[in-house]
């Protein structure tokens, strides 16, 4: 589970250019709905169609910040463990 998100989190800025493609892209399904609603009802197809697009584009772009933040915690956390071990193990 570790190599997981240690992968998924190993490059942020594409994981930040993943979620504000994906945003964008709500954005732009989100007006063809809205032009649906009030013009053609035709417009709200492709929009739905781009919305499920945009959703999966903009989850997979936060899944990969999430996962470089935690991968931060879990470094962070690893070194404290191996301070405290070699601060114990000096102690004796």
């Amino acid at each position: 589970m570790r190599r997981l998100i240690y992968r998924l989190g190993s490059h942020p800025k594409r994981s930040l250019r993943f979620f504000l493609c994906g945003l964008a892209l709500f954005a732009l399904s989100a007006t063809l709905i809205v032009l649906g609603y009030f013009y053609q009802a035709w417009l709200q197809l492709p929009g739905l169609l781009l919305l499920a697009l945009a959703l999966g584009v903009a989850g997979y772009g936060y899944l990969g910040i999430f996962a470089n933040r935690f991968s931060q915690v879990l470094s962070a956390r690893d070194s404290a463990k191996a301070a405290a071990k070699e601060a114990f193990e000096d102690e004796k």
